[in-house]
């Protein structure tokens, strides 16, 4: 998929017909940063859960590996993952990184499983101004298009494209959680910076669903982000086949 992205600074993934307007209901992207060694964490994991039904949302499990040498090497843990965690927290001057950790709109940051500050926190971004982001079926066959519209940027904005697995049940054989089987839901497994994106003009990527589907990935989406591992600018959902 890496190398078709490469070829035509598009995108593969799996797609909706669904167009994120965001002067009316803008989607908060909820990123849970958690380990299947950690043991403070499967109550972050349930509630991320729940989130993710919501209309409003859409949540990520991005699993870090630095608590592999406590017992258990986390089966979906990448280093993308504990680099992205780390981005965010030097960007506020924080003084370390932790599990389980949820970062909301790309700014707030929370304690994963204490669903008042998760609660607010969406409230609070859901206020922001979002970035227009649509999807929209392409001429060739298995084709789509991801759109944004023009907008008023501080500066340059990155484009992610984040594929990931909808669920998966792991029966934990050491460390903290030994003899637990423990439910992940939106598990990333690949996240690419495709775009660059000043927002002085509309902004049109091509999309490839048969690479998404090579990988066998559940679903994708794409997130407009401040350079820099800033503010979430905008999203929108995409869906498994």
């Amino acid at each position: 998929m890496a190398a078709a992205l490469a070829a035509t600074a598009a995108i593969g993934m799996l797609v909706v017909p669904l167009t994120v307007a965001a002067a009316d209901k803008p989607i908060v992207v909820v990123e849970l940063f958690t380990s299947q060694g950690c043991n403070s964490c499967p109550p972050a994991d349930e509630l991320l859960g729940e989130l993710i039904k919501r209309d409003d949302v859409l949540g990520f499990s991005f699993h870090v590996d630095y608590w592999d040498y406590i017992g258990w090497h986390d089966t979906f843990a990448m280093p993308e993952s504990g680099l992205r965690q780390r981005s965010y927290v030097n960007r506020v001057g924080g003084r370390y990184v932790y599990t389980p950790q949820l970062v909301i709109g790309g700014k707030e940051q929370v304690v994963g499983h204490d669903r008042r500050a998760v609660d607010d926190a969406i409230k609070a971004t859901a206020a922001r101004p979002m970035v227009n982001v649509s999807a929209r079926k392409g001429d060739a066959k298995g084709q789509w298009v991801v759109e944004l519209d023009p907008a008023n940027l501080s500066g340059p904005a990155t484009v992610w494209l984040v594929t990931y697995d909808n669920r998966h049940d792991v029966d934990i054989q050491r460390g903290e959680n030994q003899g637990k089987k423990l439910a992940y839901h939106n598990v990333v497994r690949q996240m690419d910076r495709i775009a660059t994106w000043d927002g002085t003009s509309a902004l049109s990527l091509p999309v490839d669903m048969a690479a998404v589907w090579a990988d066998g990935r559940d679903g994708c989406a794409v997130i407009v982000q401040e350079a820099g591992f800033g503010p979430i600018l905008g999203a929108v959902r995409v869906a498994g086949n």
